[in-house]
């Protein structure tokens, strides 16, 4: 299963890539949950979101990583649950008057769980991280 997003901010590429490099914009992706940044290296952030859905708590941590280029790779730590894999990219494209952004999100779910039923939380997932970017990105 796959989703992709894009839109086009005012601001260059490499002022782009330095907001979607901050923790405020991190946190921001996740805006329905209680999320901290629990680990940082050089080129790595490890952020961990708790959150309830139907009344259940969960918690699902990501780990981004920064390439060289000012793109972003992140992906899920799947517990087993529902992912089998669940990853994402962040690409940043000089364009005309700004950057395109890029978002894109790729996963399978476990052989028990049907597609069907993660798609539309998948989708609003994406719609939710597109638009903290394009906030962000929009005020920089």
């Amino acid at each position: 299963m796959r989703t992709v997003r894009e839109f086009e901010v005012e601001c260059p590429r490499d002022v782009a890539a330095e907001i979607a490099g901050r923790d405020e914009t991190l946190v921001d992706l996740f805006p329905d949950a209680e999320t901290e940044i629990v680990a940082v290296t050089e080129t790595r952030k490890t952020v961990v979101s708790r959150y309830t859905v139907l009344g259940r708590e969960g918690e699902a941590t990501f780990h981004f990583d920064y390439m060289p280029d000012g793109n972003v790779a992140f992906g899920k730590v799947c517990d087993g649950r529902v992912w089998e894999r669940l990853e994402g990219t962040l690409d940043l494209e000089s364009c005309p008057g700004g950057t395109r952004v890029r978002l894109q999100l790729e996963g399978a779910t476990k052989s028990f769980v049907p597609e069907f039923t993660i798609k539309g939380p998948l989708e609003e997932q994406i719609d939710e991280m597109a638009a903290a970017l394009r906030a962000r990105m929009g005020r920089s």
